[in-house]
């Protein structure tokens, strides 16, 4: 698959430029023909940290951006996000 060819290798930031490692691989669905999830070598932060697992997994919904690196988004704001939407449509329903 070229999508592979073209993400493995690239570097994975977190959504505050964290440098996380780079794709080592990609899980995809065949049949359905999607990406579920790339796998991050330790590098970056995790290495810094010490984790002990050599590999990240990270659900392709995670991902932000794809260009010359890999950008994933911020948790907390698309939570935040949600949680003001959802007290936005409380707030209608009075």
């Amino acid at each position: 698959m070229r999508i592979v060819k073209d993400l493995v290798g690239k570097e994975v930031l977190a959504h505050d430029v964290t440098v996380m490692g780079k794709v080592a691989d990609i899980d995809v669905d065949v049949e359905a023909e999607i990406i579920e999830s790339i796998i991050v070598s330790k590098g970056g932060i995790q290495e810094t940290l010490n984790i002990s697992k050599s590999e990240l997994v990270i659900p392709f919904d995670m991902i932000d951006k794809i260009g010359d690196k890999v950008i994933l988004k911020d948790v907390f704001d698309e939570e935040f996000s949600q949680m003001e939407k959802d007290i936005e449509d409380l707030k209608s329903q009075l």
